[in-house]
């Protein structure tokens, strides 16, 4: 017995998605970590699960899965992802709640992420703590965007050094993505970002969207921003609603058949 299966990306963050709304499928440890592998699977940054919706305006549940096995609140550009999958600007339920998504005239995907989260509690931090400069080496700025997020604006250079450690630092309960940010202008930023259970990536939609957020926080950048990372730019967008706007591109990369 097979489910069926596609391959997306967006900005080389690449993900696998099964449809569950079609078909039977049971997202244990095992098989995500499995489809997960590069060696011994498919291959991805992360798993996506969707499903039947249970809120109203909604048009597909979607979880989100670390290769270790984890599940995720939140997901930037595998929401894109999904929303450039099933076309017509869905509506996607997730942990965090719903994020609407839009398609520009160029094709690019934008998903409304919602408002950060800024107090220590909803990152979520161990103890009372400014999110604008947690008490860590190189003082950086923390706040979810569904997923917990620390942001440091000292450079790009040691996100494979320091992110495996910080990602499991005592401060961060639930674990945190690592952001390394270099400022180029202040409405340009140059990102790395260490992502929680799955290591470094070539991109990271909420990491975006997260180091904008503190670096406005911080008045550093501007609530427009590119924020260019290894595998390419999304354009973020801090708005004056609360909401945080994240465009870019997704891609499908292939199709087909897993054996369960």
């Amino acid at each position: 017995m097979s489910v069926r299966f596609q391959k997306m990306q967006g900005l080389g963050n690449d993900f696998v998605v099964i449809d569950k709304r079609h078909q039977a499928f049971s997202p244990t440890l095992n098989n995500v970590s499995k489809i997960c592998d590069r060696r011994l699977g498919i291959g991805c940054d992360q798993f996506v699960l969707l499903d039947t919706p249970s809120l109203p305006g909604a048009d597909v549940l979607v979880r989100f899965f670390n290769p270790d096995g984890s599940e995720a609140g939140a997901c930037g550009n595998a929401s894109r992802c999904v929303a450039a999958l099933l076309g017509h600007a869905p509506v996607l339920q997730t942990q965090v709640g719903l994020l609407p998504s839009l398609v520009t005239e160029t094709g690019e995907i934008g998903i409304d992420m919602g408002a950060p989260r800024l107090g220590w509690r909803e990152v979520p931090l161990a103890r009372e703590t400014d999110t604008l400069v947690l008490p860590l080496p190189g003082a950086p700025a923390a706040c979810s965007m569904g997923n917990p997020h620390a942001t440091f604006f000292n450079g790009i250079q040691d996100a494979a050094q320091f992110g495996p450690e910080l990602e499991h630092d005592p401060l961060f309960p639930e674990r945190a993505n690592i952001g390394f940010g270099q400022i180029r202008a202040r409405d340009n930023l140059r990102l790395r970002v260490w992502e929680r259970g799955a290591g470094l990536t070539p991109a990271c939609g909420s990491g975006a969207c997260a180091a904008v957020v503190n670096g406005v926080r911080r008045n550093l950048l501007d609530r427009r921003c590119i924020v260019e990372m290894d595998g390419g730019s999304l354009r973020i967008e801090w708005r004056e609603d609360g909401h945080v706007l994240m465009i870019g591109p997704a891609t499908l990369v292939f199709e087909g058949e897993w054996p369960q």
